[in-house]
């Protein structure tokens, strides 16, 4: 099979109330294997959730779910500013190169 030809799964999204749930199985005992088995998830996607649930309690360090989402926010605004500024830079060197230069005054 060609690569061109191979398909590329994406993982689906997960609601966040699904989420919570799968978590709040796990943390009232349940084996967290057996709850991946049930809802049909990789378990060490539940693992995943599971950690970062941690760190957005304060039980792990790590980044929270808030600033995580607000870095990615401030990422790709900061991707457009530049791109928007590397336009700039080039019209600006693009129009000064067609402005017409003053000649040199003689000397007398």
């Amino acid at each position: 099979m060609a690569l061109s030809e191979r398909l590329i799964i994406m993982p689906r999204p997960y609601p966040p109330e699904f989420r919570a749930r799968a978590i709040a199985l796990v943390r009232a005992g349940k084996q967290a294997m057996q709850t991946a088995i049930e809802l049909d998830i990789h378990p060490v996607t539940l693992s995943n959730w599971i950690r970062q649930d941690d760190i957005d309690n304060g039980r792990q360090p790590g980044v929270p779910s808030s600033e995580s989402a607000e870095l990615r926010t401030a990422r790709r605004r900061i991707r457009e500013l530049e791109a928007e500024l590397l336009i700039v830079r080039q019209g600006t060197r693009f129009l000064d190169e067609e402005r017409p230069r003053p000649r040199g005054r003689t000397a007398r």
